[in-house]
């Protein structure tokens, strides 16, 4: 794996922020096209992503430090604001996000689903450059494996065993996902809320499928099951109950 960028002999980039960061932009850089395709107002959609972005920090990082590592943090206080060191949970992200994005629209006066959708395709894609990531910074890591595909980790125990890429699976996933969420939206069939449910619906299936195939620790589990996948099952059940709601709206 290649977790560092090596500038020069003293300046190395982490290989995983740097990705983030890309995410970030290329999706801004899609944002005012879009916002103009689909006809809403781009400055506002600027504004929620700025909203976005900063909400989804903080809870990717602090799922990390209460679920993940809270011994550590309680030891070692200060290295809470040691992000660029690694940390972050999406599902933290996501609910940040969720809960950052509804207060903003709330104050607003702005549609929540109508905003919902039209940021579901960008969310595919931010996650799935987020695990091209994890896959450079060798995290998130499968279990052993003996495929034509499957990868050496180094540093991990036993030395020299190929694993599952469940970060490659993901973005594949991911990919998949968009392509599919991009489609629907211009078939223009779906009412407001459904392509937020559809993303909601097909990724908590994916990463309901990851989470079976990857071994690297993610905290403690509950009942056998980590709390990435009971989150996944509850908005699986969610995007369904939201999907029939928004049929019948």
């Amino acid at each position: 794996m290649h977790p560092f960028l090596h500038i020069s002999e003293h300046l190395q980039v982490p290989v995983y922020l740097l990705l983030i960061s890309l995410s970030y932009c290329v999706c801004l850089f899609w944002l005012g096209p879009r916002a103009k395709k689909i006809g809403v107002s781009p400055t506002k959609a600027l504004d929620l992503s700025f909203v976005i972005m900063v909400s989804g920090f903080i809870g990717a990082r602090l799922l990390h430090i209460i679920y993940e590592e809270p011994q550590y943090y309680l030891d070692k206080p200060f290295e809470v604001f040691k992000f660029w060191k690694g940390g972050f949970v999406f599902y933290g992200g996501f609910l940040g996000t969720l809960f950052g994005g509804y207060l903003f629209v709330r104050l607003k006066k702005l549609s929540f689903m109508a905003w919902a959708d039209f940021f579901a395709p960008m969310g595919a894609l931010g996650y799935a450059i987020g695990r091209l990531g994890c896959f450079f910074n060798g995290c998130c890591y499968g279990q052993i494996c003996e495929l034509p595909w499957a990868v050496q980790f180094p540093g991990l125990s036993p030395l020299g065993i190929a694993r599952h890429p469940t970060q490659l699976y993901a973005v594949a996933w991911e990919v998949l996902t968009l392509l599919l969420l991009l489609n629907l939206e211009k078939m223009q069939k779906l009412k407001t809320g459904q392509l937020f449910s559809v993303w909601i619906f097909l990724h908590s299936i994916g990463r309901l499928l990851m989470e079976q195939f990857r071994d690297d620790p993610r905290g403690d589990l509950l009942f056998s099951v980590s709390i990435s996948s009971w989150i996944s099952l509850a908005l699986f059940s969610f995007s369904i109950i939201l999907f029939k709601k928004s049929s019948s709206a």
